[in-house]
């Protein structure tokens, strides 16, 4: 038996959510799902991270225990690609070490948040994209983004839910990219995030962005350590797990 990895994607808008539940559709219920119809036996997976309902990826990571010695990286592509639903695709299969787990080797996460700062929206763009059709000042959201560079504590910048007992996280790198007119794009890059944490900081900086706090009050929102000085969570379906380093 070798430990296999996958980098696959999918659309997250008809998911509850990454992590398997027993009454909803979840990604790692599919994926576990298809691993079962090849392998004819239960096998468990383990994930670089674990996404909320609505958000999607391009480069999440997964491992489990392939039970058949004999079927190459390109047989277990095939094979999962043929059996897991139209909205989840694997794109890479590769062996690992038997001790692989994607969520405690993974070096970086990289997140990509899309903003479509357009009057008019795109009914195509809806399900990937946050329409906010107010000028956004985009060398005032860099601005924003500096104060959240390093090791901070970012619970004023998470979801309520599932307490962390650990809230320190580091944040390597913010990029605020506009492609094209009325598209931008935020990268956040990192090791580990809060739950909710990469969808807070896209809100907190649009707030800058649209001129009603100056880029200081990022940094003041942080070191409240209060949730309800945030500026609350950007929508879900703008959000994409983008890639996994390892």
């Amino acid at each position: 038996m070798r430990r296999v990895a996958i980098e696959f994607a999918y659309d997250g808008s008809d998911f509850f959510g990454y992590q398997r539940q027993n009454s909803v559709r979840t990604v790692q219920g599919e994926l576990e799902k298809a691993l079962e119809r090849v392998f004819k036996i239960p096998i468990q997976t383990y994930a670089a991270g674990r996404t909320d309902t609505g958000v999607h990826a391009t480069g999440q990571v997964a491992a489990f225990d392939c039970p058949n010695d004999k079927l190459s990286e390109s047989d277990i592509r095939n094979a999962l690609n043929a059996n897991l639903p139209k909205d989840i695709y694997v794109k890479k299969v590769w062996f690992v070490s038997d001790n692989f787990n994607p969520r405690y080797e993974a070096k970086c996460r990289i997140y990509h948040y899309f903003i479509l700062n357009s009057k008019m929206n795109d009914i195509f763009l809806r399900k990937y994209t946050w329409w906010f059709p107010y000028e956004l000042d985009i060398s005032k959201m860099r601005q924003g983004a500096k104060y959240l560079i390093g090791t901070h504590d970012f619970t004023a910048l998470s979801k309520k839910g599932e307490e962390d007992t650990r809230t320190e996280r580091t944040i390597t790198n913010i990029r605020i990219v506009r492609l094209r007119k009325n598209l931008i794009l935020v990268r956040v890059e990192g090791i580990s995030y809060l739950r909710g944490m990469v969808r807070s900081i896209v809100a907190n900086l649009v707030k800058v962005g649209i001129g009603s706090w100056e880029p200081e009050k990022v940094l003041e929102v942080l070191e409240s350590k209060d949730r309800s000085k945030s500026a609350g969570l950007a929508p879900a379906h703008g959000l994409f797990l983008y890639k996994v380093l390892f």
